[in-house]
Parts: structure tokens; sequence; C-alpha cells
């Protein structure tokens, strides 16, 4: 056959004037013959995310049992089927904690104490003191991909005045976020059309239209499972832009907080996550980006968790539900749940001989340990992926009051970014925790 195509292939064309291109799964043509390298012999694409829910876990309800190839607890059981792409790190606790909340946030993002830049009624108003860990991997990566990161958030913030602390996940300093996506059109806007001039109704046309000439030109010179692969990927998109085009008052974006809510009890939850999955995933495959972060719900989270008969906000019943908090812990499992989809979207979508799961390290965490108690030891902590095999997977890797900048380092490290350490002051550390890789 002898068709070459680059690994940075995109298709362009115009929608109603405005630019568009289309990103390209991995194909085989651009693989070595093992399929586990590109075709110049360079490693396939390495990627660094967080995925991150507020208001800590039912402690109780939490550690697994065993070490390697770990058994579920109550909380981790929607990610059994995921174990061997997980490892659960306990035993670590923020070294730079005063305040609950800002400091197990400023802490697991940043490795560092945050910066107070004031007061309001009973507590503090803070921001973060430096760049957060996905920015730290964005500075990695710089160059390799379109987009610098991608931030995206599935459900609504519901306010606070205590911050960009509570409100945002990804910073690039003090009081200087990268606020999350959280709507669909808006996301696949920006990842799919010119950010020069993007309009509100491109989500109703197709950008397949605009580059299916271009694509069936490529499809003539590809094997038969390229073709197929390359296939599949824009019927993805195309169901997408239906789903988009045919719902298009279903997702409510941030600034509008006080709008109807997509369902007669609450946010749809189940649908947001899905299409938000769908759009990141997407963008993954095509290589936009190497550093994301997914902002399921916020630093001390208001969100109403009606799916498992909460009437009142997260962070009220973390603090007023009696023991042992059943409604509480319903809602930690939801929130696994919907982890679960992630990552086995990820696993799901194939690159090269594996998965994009394969080739992501995601560190899945919160900003407590415990909602009732506001502790912040013995910190929840996931590592998921394989980061292209850097990570084992499967592990329960339980310390001794460890630094959680151990198990951020790790991450990072799984994903390929080397850095020699990580965090500031207490929250320094040079360690990686070796049991987690190979």
């Amino acid at each position: 056959m002898g068709v070459r195509v680059k690994r940075r292939t995109f298709l362009r064309g115009l929608v109603a004037g405005t630019s568009v291109s289309l990103g390209l799964p991995v194909l085989e043509v651009m693989l070595n013959s093992s399929g586990d390298a590109w075709a110049d012999g360079s490693d396939l694409p390495d990627r660094f995310g967080v995925w991150f829910w507020g208001n800590g876990v039912r402690p109780d309800y939490w550690l697994p049992s065993g070490s390697t190839n770990w058994s579920p607890s109550a909380a981790l059981q929607p990610l059994a089927d995921l174990v061997p792409y997980v490892s659960v790190v306990s035993g670590c606790a923020i070294k730079t904690a005063t305040h609950p909340h800002h400091s197990g946030m400023t802490g697991i993002m940043t490795g560092q104490h945050y910066h107070q830049v004031g007061t309001t009624r009973d507590t503090i108003v803070t921001t973060f003191a430096r760049q957060s860990v996905d920015q730290d991997a964005a500075d990695w990566f710089e160059g390799l991909a379109p987009y610098r990161s991608l931030e995206v958030g599935v459900t609504r913030y519901h306010g606070t005045d205590e911050g960009s602390t509570f409100q945002h996940l990804s910073h690039n300093g003090p009081n200087n976020p990268n606020p999350s996506a959280y709507d669909p059109v808006a996301l696949y806007q920006r990842l799919f059309t010119s950010p020069t001039g993007p309009q509100l109704d491109l989500a109703r046309r197709s950008v397949l239209d605009a580059v299916h000439g271009q694509a069936m030109d490529l499809a003539r010179d590809l094997g038969t499972e390229d073709r197929q692969r390359l296939q599949q990927h824009m019927d993805s998109i195309r169901t997408l832009e239906t789903r988009l085009a045919s719902e298009p008052g279903e997702c409510v974006p941030i600034d509008e907080p006080s709008a109807v809510a997509d369902l007669a009890q609450g946010e749809d939850i189940v649908t947001k996550n899905a299409l938000m999955t769908e759009l990141l995933v997407l963008a993954l495959a095509c290589d936009l980006t190497r550093s994301f972060s997914v902002q399921f719900s916020t630093a001390g989270s208001g969100v109403v968790w009606w799916q498992v008969g909460a009437t009142d906000g997260h962070h009220s019943l973390c603090h007023f539900e009696a023991l042992p908090q059943s409604t509480v812990q319903g809602a930690t499992v939801a929130t696994m749940e919907q982890l679960g989809v992630f990552l086995r979207r990820l696993r799901s979508a194939s690159e090269g001989d594996g998965n994009l799961l394969d080739r992501c390290s995601i560190l899945c965490t919160t900003e407590l340990t415990d909602g009732y108690t506001h502790s912040n030891s013995d910190f929840p902590i996931l590592i998921a992926g394989k980061g292209n095999g850097r990570l084992r997977g499967g592990v329960h890797y339980r310390g001794s009051d460890d630094n959680t900048s151990d198990a951020v380092l790790t991450a990072l490290h799984g994903a390929g970014v080397a850095l020699g350490s990580w965090g500031v002051d207490a929250g320094y550390t040079t360690r990686t925790i070796s049991e987690l890789l190979t």
C-alpha cells in the first residue's frame, strides 16, 4: 500500500465560514509493526490527568483488603472490574494542613500551603500559592499537542465565598485559575472548531460534513482495519453532534447555577458525566492534549445527590447526617460509579496494541479524608491507568503517615513526567512509591 500518515494529521474544512478541524485516532499506518510505538520508534503518547471529587469519603467503607489485586471495599465496589488498572494509596497525610478544606485542596493539588487572601464570616478566603499539578504536567508536555491542557467539570458549582480554592481545580498560580468547561456544547466547539470565531449554532451543524471529502480520500489509501477505525471515530463524533443538536438545553453552564435543573429531581449527573467523558476521551484519542483535569465536584461541593435519597447538599450532609452516614456513603458509591464510567470508556478506546487507559496516569482524589471529621490524615487517593507500562495497577499501598506528595509525584512519574521533586516546604518530596511503579 505504501501510504504514510503523520501522527499529527488533521482533516480541515469550513462550516459557515468558520474553520474546523478533526484530529485522527491512532491508525496502524502510524505505528511500528508491533503496535507499541510510533513508526519512527518513538513512544506512544503519555498522558497525565486528575479526576477530583469533593468532601472526602466515609473512611469505614473506603479501604480495600489485600495489597496485590486488592479486593474492593463497599465504597470501591463500583471499580471491581478495574482493579488491574487502579492502585489505592492509603496511610498518607496532607503535611501542610491547618484548615481542612483549604489545606487538603491546595496540599494535594500543589504540595504547598494555601495562599490566604482574606477572611469571611468565621472562615478564610484562599487561592493556590502556585500552579496545580496538572499544569506541572502541562509544562513537561509543552508543544506536544495542540492544547496545553483541558479542564472539564461535571456537577455544577453551587457557590461559596471562600476563594478560588473552592471553585476551581486547575490553577496557574494565585487567583489565576483555568476554569473547567461545564457546557458540553462549548467544549465541543473548543475541541472541533477554530478558537478565533466559534458560533453557537455550529453544534447543530456537522464538522464531519466539512471534512468528508478529505476523510474519504484518506480512507481509500488505508488498510481495512484502519479504515474501520477511522469510520468508528467519525461515527462517534456524529453521535455526539446528534445528541448536542437534539438536546440543546439539558446541560446548564456554570455561570447560571439558578437555572432550571436538568431533571425535576435535580441535576442529571449520569447523563452529564457520560457526555463530558465522551468529549474528553475523543480529545485524548485525537491527541489534542496530554494533560487534563476532571472536576467531578468541587471542594466542599453542595451538589444534591437525589439519586441516593439526599435532599440536602453533600457538604451539609457530611456535617449533619447522623453516623454511620448512609446517605453520604451512598454519594461516595455513586461518585465511584461515575469515575468507573470514565475509566471504562478510556479502557474501551483502543490505541496501538492497547487502549487509552494503558497510556494514562490519573490521580483520583479529593480534598478531605472524611467530610464528617474534616480530617486530612489517611487521605483517599487512587492512581489509575498503566502509564505506558510504568504503573503496575492493582496495588494497595498502605503507608504510615506518609506525605501525600509522594503519591502525586508517583502519578507524575507514571505519566513520564520525571520531575526530581514536587511540593514546597512541608509538602516537599523527592520520594515516589516504588511499589506502584514497574
